[in-house]
C-alpha cells in the first residue's frame, strides 16, 4: 500500500504527526496507525479533517472511500 492521503497532505503542509495529533485531540500513535491504513472511528476522522483546515464535505480528499 502506498502512503495514505493523510500522510501526503500532512507532509505537504509541513505538519508533524505530533502537531496534527495535538490539533485534532488524538494521540500521535493514532495518526501513525491511520497513516498506515488502519481503520479509525468516524469521530476521529472528523477531528483530523477539521484540524487540517478542511470542511467536513471535503472528507474524500483525506479519507477516500474504498
Amino acid at each position: 500500500m502506498t502512503a495514505s492521503k493523510l500522510k501526503k497532505i500532512r507532509e505537504e503542509r509541513l505538519i508533524s504527526k505530533a502537531e496534527l495529533a495535538r490539533k485534532a485531540g488524538v494521540s500521535p500513535l493514532t495518526i501513525d496507525r491511520i497513516e498506515k491504513g488502519k481503520p479509525c472511528r468516524m469521530e476521529t476522522r472528523r477531528k483530523i479533517i477539521l484540524a487540517l483546515g478542511f470542511d467536513l464535505e471535503e472528507k474524500e480528499k483525506i479519507f477516500p472511500e474504498k
